[in-house]
């Protein structure tokens, strides 16, 4: 496909960046070339929407009556994004590349960044920001899988995977290399760039020596996890009252 065919069907959902081939996320490198080339190729101009004024070299996303999705202003999705039915944009913001699964919630504020690749059912509350990744071309995208909750001022960058129905409490911010520590066993376990499936997650500090002195480095701990029963539209005050963690 040519550049602008490529960007059109990532528009349609036809094209992903990336997918879960057999249980692991690849990377659809023809596609983020493609993104990389549509902004060499295109000019910047101008765009006007009502009373707002644009100057930009990507056009918006358009018919989302016929997507089934819902924009309230003065929400902005580029094209080249996704958007499933049923998924509702409070004031936010969606970049090319992305998808976003069904019935998912992109709140107020929250930013959906290049490539990334979020889930069905997936609540991203007030003011997340979910980094994009575009270069190198091989590098995975920040992911959210089906049916996680992301609390309010998360930050995920730098292609962080996070599992399916896993809770993130507000403001936890992870990158490829910040340790994910899971304390709910007689001994810590340690991910990087990882959340487990169903793992309630909050802020967390670990101490490290340097030569100035001792100082605490941010972590996430993984404090419990969710019930098979846990019904997937439980609120994050819910979940993390499950664990006496206030949200």
């Amino acid at each position: 496909m040519t550049t602008e065919e490529t960007i059109a069907a990532l528009d349609r959902g036809e094209v992903r960046v990336a997918e879960k081939v057999d249980g692991e996320w690849r990377v659809n490198e023809e596609a983020k070339a493609a993104i990389l080339d549509y902004f060499r190729i295109r000019s910047v101009e101008p765009i006007e929407v009502g009373p707002y004024e644009y100057l930009d070299k990507i056009p918006l996303k358009r018919g989302y009556g016929e997507l089934g999705v819902r924009v309230v202003p003065p929400a902005t999705a580029r094209y080249g994004s996704f958007l499933s039915r049923g998924v509702v944009m409070m004031p936010s913001y969606v970049n090319i590349g992305a998808w976003v699964g069904p019935n998912t919630m992109v709140d107020t504020w929250a930013t959906v960044g290049s490539c990334a690749q979020i889930g069905a059912d997936v609540h991203l509350a007030g003011g997340v920001g979910i980094g994009g990744v575009l270069e190198p071309v091989q590098a995975r995208p920040v992911i959210v899988e089906d049916g996680a909750f992301i609390g309010s001022r998360c930050i995920l960058v730098e292609g962080v995977v996070v599992g399916e129905r896993a809770v993130l409490a507000p403001n936890v911010s992870l990158t490829g290399s910040v340790p994910v520590i899971d304390v709910t066993g007689a001994e810590p376990v340690e991910h990087r760039g990882y959340v487990p499936p169903t793992a309630v997650v909050v802020p967390g500090t670990r101490p490290k020596e340097f030569p100035a002195g001792t100082y605490d480095l941010s972590c996430a701990l993984i404090i419990g996890w969710r019930s098979a029963q846990t019904d997937l539209k439980t609120s994050l005050n819910d979940v993390l009252r499950e664990y006496e963690i206030g949200a």
